[in-house]
């Protein structure tokens, strides 16, 4: 049986639980592509799902494998699999309940897979598959936000946000996002069109009458965002649901998004990349061994754009 070295965790916890080991190569069922993964994103949810809090929900079976986010090349297909063959590069983010890609292989389903954008390397493709479907599903699924509409973006710098400012201008919104000192520049040349230092300026005083407000904090950021609302606005959250009660009380509305893998968006998204007009930042490039250093640094909180982990 062929091995490959993998990043699981045999128990719920902190850096502490993960293991950089030996593991059985897996290989594809019908439906399903065998991936060399060369480049594997990293997400709030790989530190998040590390330490339970998702158990209840994915019903996980220990061990696991980490990491969710994956550009690669296709070593070999299950029976049925049509749209892939051996050499294709592709892009995914895989279903989040099975063993992840903080591996040198990992097996996915056919329709959760796209071909990554030709004109990026596999380290910034890898960068766009979770954070690019949940700002996408977000604001132009949840929101259905619109032109001419104002939108408020927490956490723009990170992630999903700065995928978030993109997809809005895109769309032709006008787009005010939060971050910290460091980042206007970074957020302008993204396309924001306003930036709050939510350091030294209260947002919920400098804001108003905005049509959404997408929510990556959660807590009392969240509470705070509801009065930047105009009549019949929206509040979208990805971190935890926003109040029923709440939304009445101001006239608005509330969606809370989980994000499910869609090979359709990601194939969108690859076109975007390659016509130039959606830009990937990598704040930090490290070998899959240090995965256990990538989880720290994302669950610090301040990465601008993504982390990602070089593995072929």
């Amino acid at each position: 049986m062929k091995m490959m070295k993998a990043v699981r965790i045999h128990s719920y916890g902190g850096s502490e639980c993960m293991v950089y080991e030996d593991v059985p190569c897996p290989m594809p069922a019908a439906g399903e592509i065998l991936v060399r993964v060369m480049a594997a994103g990293v997400n709030p949810v790989d530190w998040k799902i590390r330490e339970g809090y998702l158990r209840e929900m994915l019903q996980h079976e220990l061990p696991l494998t980490l990491g969710w986010d994956v550009s690669g090349v296709v070593q070999a297909v299950g029976q049925g699999v049509t749209q892939f063959r051996p050499g294709d590069e592709i892009f995914s983010r895989p279903d989040l309940g099975r063993n992840g890609t903080f591996a040198e292989f990992v097996v996915i389903r056919e329709r959760e897979v796209a071909l990554k954008p030709k004109s990026m390397d596999h380290v910034h493709a890898a960068a766009i598959p979770l954070a690019g479907l949940t700002a996408w599903q977000a604001l132009y699924g949840a929101a259905k936000l619109a032109a001419g509409q104002t939108v408020l973006i927490h956490g723009a710098a990170g992630g999903v946000g700065s995928f978030a400012v993109q997809l809005a201008k895109l769309k032709g919104a006008r787009v005010i996002a939060t971050a910290s000192r460091p980042n206007p520049a970074y957020l302008k040349k993204l396309g924001a069109d306003e930036i709050i230092d939510y350091l030294s300026v209260p947002f919920d005083e400098a804001v108003s009458d905005a049509d959404v407000v997408f929510d990556t904090i959660g807590g009392n950021t969240q509470e705070r965002s509801w009065k930047v609302l105009k009549k019949g606005g929206i509040l979208v959250s990805i971190v935890e649901p926003p109040s029923v009660e709440m939304a009445g009380l101001h006239g608005v509305r509330e969606a809370f998004v989980f994000i499910r893998p869609d090979a359709e968006i990601l194939t969108e998204l690859a076109k975007l990349a390659d016509d130039g007009k959606l830009k990937v930042n990598v704040d930090m490039l490290l070998p899959l061994s240090d995965a256990f250093r990538a989880l720290e640094v994302s669950q610090e909180g301040h990465v601008r754009g993504k982390i990602v982990l070089k593995v072929g």
